[in-house]
């Protein structure tokens, strides 16, 4: 396999999970539907930079620790998911808090209360991905297969990995233009609730399945 056959087949593995919705589709989306585009583009790089250094150790091997030992899967498979409980309770909080101290004349627009900015996104991004030991093992399994006999494992896996980052910013930048689109409804606070709800069960959800997982 030459090297641009390696990265166009990888290309075409990435892309379609990338283009699968899941967590990272629905804190992308919730972020920028409230209006916080710095926010949300925080989150944007920050689950990108957790791609870049996921495939960085799967590359220098240090990963392949974590798929073989048992007990270091499981504790970052529990933080992470203790993270993505704590993260989808305090959305699902938020809503209610949202719905109790909502005015009768709420159907009026509302400007949504500002993020936490760049770097409150960034933190969260990376964390959510990080903390997800399953990102580290997909790399593990499946970057050595795209690599070519004879080339350099270290520059070859990073090359991979920003073919991957790379498509990941296309896909998000999409996500964060749609929510704005959208975000003259979105402002409302009856979507608002609905918008942490929806959030918050998704992220709730990934949490106790990766609690759960083996």
């Amino acid at each position: 396999m030459g090297t641009s056959t390696a990265l166009w087949s990888f290309a075409v593995v990435v892309g379609l999970l990338t283009l699968t919705p899941g967590l990272d589709t629905a804190l992308i989306l919730r972020t920028a539907a409230l209006g916080r585009r710095a926010e949300a583009w925080g989150v944007v790089l920050g689950i990108q930079t957790g791609t870049l250094i996921w495939g960085t150790l799967s590359s220098l091997g240090v990963t392949a620790l974590l798929a073989a030992s048992h007990a270091a899967y499981a504790a970052v498979r529990l933080v992470g998911a203790g993270y993505l409980l704590w993260m989808g309770a305090r959305m699902l909080w938020n809503s209610m808090r949202r719905h109790a101290a909502a005015e009768p004349a709420e159907a009026a627009e509302v400007r949504s209360a500002p993020g936490g900015g760049l770097r409150t996104g960034w933190r969260r991004g990376a964390l959510t991905n990080l903390l997800n030991p399953k990102m580290g093992v997909f790399y593990v399994a499946v970057l050595p297969q795209f690599i070519p006999a004879g080339a350099p494992h270290l520059t070859m896996g990073v090359l991979l990995t920003c073919v991957h980052v790379a498509e990941g910013l296309i896909w998000s930048s999409l996500l964060v233009v749609f929510a704005g689109v959208l975000r003259g409804w979105l402002r409302r606070p009856v979507a608002q609730r609905v918008l942490d709800r929806v959030t918050g069960t998704v992220v709730v959800g990934f949490g106790l399945k990766l609690a759960l997982g083996d």
